[in-house]
């Protein structure tokens, strides 16, 4: 279960060699000129970027999961952020199977300044690792998607930029097919493959299932784009019986998995999804090679960044209609977490470097993402989403912070977190051992008895 992946991981951590050693340079100073150990720690509302801290020293690393772009564009923002700020030297480190790799380090607490905060993190546990960057009331109003990294009204992660539900497409592919309107239901979505395969060369669905995240992505669809509803997530989930179960509108959780499910099913995904690769995915779907993958709107710009093709990549709601209308649900990509076991200088440099990035960098123009910062303009990968409203999750009721948590880890389904049931699901279409209806009405098993193990309410 979820709960128990950090404490697995820090037993793993005291045999393991990942310990990664950090030699930080600690300034002196006044108030707001510098820092010297044990200052408290401003929130990231309190710091005005280019005036305070000028004479703080420091050296920090950032952890990050972008292999492809480290040496170069994060690259350069470090050194636009050194020109602001020359006594505070910004060192990047990428680390490959980020997820597995980050929950092992944060244990050690050695681990670097600034990290994305993984998965493996439950909101309960984010004030054991990182520094708080202020008060929720004060935050929300100014960054998007912070209810998601707020545990007892304390921000603790703002998000790198946001992204909307939707799919990955070619767009001349697609056209090559023959088809000129989007689909709008899985079974539409389906017969628009099965179009794509029987007249083009290029892979229908793109799964990325080696990678084993981008599986995950599928959890995302199952509640604001499956339902219309912002309290589907962090409420209606946890409360009703057989979450999971076929509606008869097509729509909810079952429409998503459905249209998962059987896509591997009826062949219409890469013939051997264990030897996909993500990298190279990005060139070919940029080429014609793919035609089409479900991820979150942040890959379009890697996608149109991977080829010579760029204007060909698109992006389409996921299709599923509630009542005639098409929804996608925005929420934020990885979060950015300071190491509150980083000396306070550290801390400090960290708090401002995080602000100069989600504030005044161009990360939100270069990945094509919904910018960090309330009121700025969408990218331009959202094109194709008129008349598709945004809606983000609501946060749970007082009282039940930790609820779907809680549930989520008790019954092992395992959804939006670094367990991919998609993953179990894509193995029993490849290999035929379960149904579609055999899949669900495990969770539903497991969902319910965790329900009742909880002492959860059910609204039947």
């Amino acid at each position: 279960m979820k709960k128990q992946a950090l404490k697995r991981a820090a037993s793993l951590a005291m045999a393991s060699a990942m310990v990664i050693s950090l030699t930080a340079c600690g300034g002196g100073g006044d108030d707001k000129g510098g820092s010297s150990s044990g200052e408290a720690i401003p929130t990231i509302d309190q710091i005005t970027v280019g005036e305070d801290y000028q004479d703080i020293e420091a050296s920090i690393k950032v952890l990050t999961n972008r292999t492809d772009i480290v040496d170069t564009v994060y690259a350069g923002y470090a050194e636009q952020f050194m020109e602001l700020y020359p006594n505070i030297k910004v060192e990047y480190e990428a680390v490959t199977d980020y997820e597995e790799s980050l929950t092992l380090r944060l244990t050690t607490g050695d681990w670097g300044d600034l990290c994305f905060i993984p998965t493996s993190v439950d909101k309960s546990e984010l004030g054991d690792y990182f520094t708080p960057l202020g008060d929720f009331d004060t935050l929300d109003p100014v960054y998007n998607f912070c209810t998601e990294k707020t545990y007892d009204g304390t921000v603790y992660g703002i998000a790198n930029g946001g992204t909307a539900n939707g799919v990955v497409y070619n767009k001349k592919v697609w056209a090559d097919a023959g088809i000129t309107e989007l689909p709008k239901t899985p079974d539409e979505f389906l017969e628009d493959l099965q179009i794509i395969k029987d007249k083009t060369d290029a892979i229908p669905l793109y799964t990325n299932f080696s990678a084993g995240w981008p599986m995950g992505a599928w959890d995302a669809y199952i509640g604001i784009a499956a339902t219309g509803n912002p309290d589907y997530m962090n409420h209606d989930i946890v409360h009703t019986k057989d979450p999971f179960a076929k509606q008869d509108d097509m729509t909810g959780p079952y429409a998503v998995y459905y249209t998962c499910y059987e896509s591997v099913a009826r062949g219409l995904v890469e013939e051997d999804p264990a030897s996909s690769d993500w990298e190279s995915s990005k060139a070919r779907i940029n080429n014609g090679e793919i035609a089409t993958m479900v991820l979150g709107s942040w890959a379009v710009q890697q996608c149109k960044d991977a080829g010579e093709t760029p204007d060909d990549v698109g992006y389409m709601p996921f299709p599923i209609t509630v009542d005639g209308k098409q929804y996608a649900g925005a929420g934020g990509n990885y979060a950015f977490g300071i190491n509150n076991q980083a000396s306070s200088d550290n801390q400090i440099a960290a708090m401002i470097y995080l602000k100069w990035l989600i504030e005044e960098s161009t990360i939100y123009e270069d990945e094509g993402s919904i910018p960090a910062l309330k009121g700025e303009e969408l990218p331009d990968a959202l094109a194709d989403f008129e008349g598709v409203e945004l809606l983000s999750d609501n946060p749970p009721v007082e009282g039940e912070e930790e609820l779907f948590n809680d549930v989520n880890n008790e019954s092992e389904v395992g959804i939006n977190n670094d367990d991919y049931p998609n993953c179990y699901l894509l193995e029993s279409a490849l290999y035929g051992t379960k149904t579609l209806d055999e899949v669900i009405d495990e969770w539903n098993a497991q969902w319910s008895a965790a329900q009742e193990s909880l002492g959860v309410e059910v609204n039947m």
